[in-house]
């Protein structure tokens, strides 16, 4: 039997990268897939998959998705809250109010927008599962990306508020905190801060998006259904240290 068997899924930032592996694995273990991004398609399109336009800043494009969604299955068993930005690379004190509140945005808000669309429904219809990504820098500390640590650090502590908050009603949320993973956001980052991730990580490689993947489908699937508030690092070994 498939791990995820008709279980109807939504993941953002799915156009590529990690979110592209996670909607191609999902649909591989039999869910239901609705992968989104803000782009107009997928870089490759997933066959099985259904692809709509998301932009996760914008609430009104929340509720249009799920909306959808919730008519064509009346129910929606999966989010997976992947799509992000870092694009600032700056300290505090070289970041302008636009460059926070973009980063800010899509990556706190953008989660937030998202579970509070599909929590209600989850409730209703029983429960559900929600896969929220923050990110080792969401954890600690590093020099600079000032608006997407902060972000991705109150991702990580929303995620338990929610977890505490819609535990009675069987609504499981758990964040995932990859480390350095080959994907464009990391390919788009400079040589030198790549090989200076690389050799602080115990494993001395990068990850692959399926591997993280692999630790979204154990939260997704109703094997981890006695787990909430959970962080899963996929970092090979970064944070251990």
């Amino acid at each position: 039997m498939k791990r995820l068997s008709n279980k109807v899924t939504l993941v953002t930032g799915a156009a590529q990268g990690i979110g592209h592996a996670i909607a191609t694995l999902f649909v591989a273990e039999g869910a239901i897939v609705y992968m989104s991004d803000v782009a107009d398609a997928p870089k490759q399109p997933v066959e099985g998959a259904i692809y709509r336009r998301l932009d996760v800043g914008i609430e009104a494009d929340w509720a249009t998705v799920v909306d959808e969604i919730l008519a064509r299955h009346q129910r929606l068993d999966v989010l997976v809250n992947n799509a992000g930005i870092v694009e600032h690379y700056g300290q505090i004190h070289e970041t302008s109010t636009e460059a926070w509140d973009r980063v800010v945005r899509i990556n706190q808000s953008g989660t937030f927008f998202g579970m509070r669309e599909v929590i209600p429904q989850m409730k209703k219809n029983g429960g559900g599962s929600i896969v929220n990504f923050s990110s080792i820098w969401g954890t600690m500390g590093a020099g600079g990306a000032a608006p997407y640590q902060a972000a991705k650090g109150a991702v990580r502590t929303l995620t338990k508020n929610a977890a505490i908050s819609y535990a009675k009603d069987n609504v499981r949320v758990n964040s995932v905190h990859p480390g350095i993973i080959w994907t464009p956001l990391i390919q788009g980052q400079s040589e030198g801060m790549n090989a200076g991730i690389v050799a602080a990580t115990p494993m001395g490689r990068v990850g692959t998006p399926r591997e993280v993947a692999f630790g979204c489908l154990f939260l997704a699937s109703d094997e981890s259904s006695f787990v909430t508030g959970l962080e899963l690092n996929i970092d090979g070994g970064y944070l251990a240290q």
